[in-house]
């Protein structure tokens, strides 16, 4: 099969479309046909050498991915041959074929595209388990989603809204602004022109947030504890102005406030799965009725995926990048 595999260059990595060795369809796994997957930052961060898969996971880049099933393992009987599936990938996604453990196969939903599912699984997953779990959110309580433009951010700012919150978001473009607000932020702050905290602060009468999603780090550390309500959460879930910053432990004491650091990609099998299950449970309905969608910004054909990462790079896109590879 053919796959995209890096190559180092003086000038950066080189994404190449070339002839690599099959997947090897073990107990308990479902051989996929892809045909799209997505662009998630981590896929730069593999590329360029600082995000290692982890042990016993694909070196090839992608943590996502739709298709046809072409085979299963003898063990397997909940799926079969010709099902259309999704699936949350550890890495193999810019490939044309994937070995899936089963119980990370999420059925395409009704009416969805295979690009549009493509961009199911590691965003919608990602914003499910930081928010629904890690941070515990409840109907009522305020949001401030940090990235609202991003596939993650697109992704929260709808199953917030969905779930009975109030979403905060900040963003670096009018477009992107605009974006937030059609999905239905009740607020969106151009972050480049206006100061989030002040902006946020204001729109709460003072009293703040509950909970923020964040994939800034310690650029934004000092502002996101400021605006925390007592017992309000703040989730990690990258560090693109940096990872490390000096913090005020007095002012998270009285606050009775909580920090809580999270990454999906090295989670054993077993957990991806309930946090799948727990997914479906909330929100298929709603997905499968056409409230919640994905955004695209642009689907290319995976062998350009050099050209792809470029606009990723640059911050370009508004939603999800889609490498199509059938």
């Amino acid at each position: 099969m053919n796959a995209i595999e890096v190559k180092q260059t003086p000038a950066g990595p080189s994404l190449v479309w070339q002839e690599v060795n099959e997947p090897v369809l073990r107990s308990g796994e479902a051989l996929v046909n892809i045909h799209a997957t997505t662009l998630n930052r981590a896929d730069l961060s593999q590329a360029a050498g600082n995000y290692p898969p982890p042990p016993g996971t694909p070196h090839i880049l992608g943590l996502d991915m739709s298709g046809e099933i072409e085979a299963v393992a003898d063990d397997v009987q909940d799926w079969q041959a010709g099902d259309h599936v999704c699936a949350l990938l550890a890495g193999g996604g810019y490939a044309e074929r994937v070995a899936v453990d089963k119980r990370l196969l999420i059925p395409v939903p009704a009416g969805w595209s295979f690009e549009e599912a493509a961009c199911l699984p590691e965003v919608y997953l990602t914003a499910y388990v930081n928010i629904f779990m890690e941070a515990g959110f409840q109907a009522g309580e305020t949001v401030l989603i940090h990235g609202g433009a991003s596939g993650v951010g697109t992704a929260a700012i709808q199953m917030v809204k969905q779930a009975g919150g109030r979403v905060i978001t900040t963003a670096g473009r009018p477009d992107k602004v605009g974006t937030c607000r059609a999905l239905g932020a009740d607020l969106a702050i151009n972050y480049r022109s206006d100061d989030f905290a002040a902006a946020a602060r204001d729109f709460t009468n003072g009293e703040g947030v509950d909970l923020i999603l964040d994939m800034v780090g310690a650029d934004y550390l000092e502002a996101n504890v400021s605006l925390l309500k007592v017992r309000g959460r703040l989730v990690f879930i990258s560090t693109l102005g940096g990872s490390q910053a000096e913090i005020n432990i007095g002012q998270l004491m009285g606050k009775r406030a909580r920090l809580i650091g999270s990454v999906l990609r090295p989670r054993p099998v077993e957990e991806k799965a309930e946090i799948i299950r727990r997914f479906r449970q909330q929100f298929w309905n709603q997905i499968e009725g056409g409230v919640i969608k994905p955004v695209i910004d642009r689907v290319l054909p995976v062998a350009e995926a050099d050209k792809a990462h470029e606009v990723m790079r640059n911050y370009e896109n508004i939603g999800k990048i889609v490498l199509k590879v059938r």
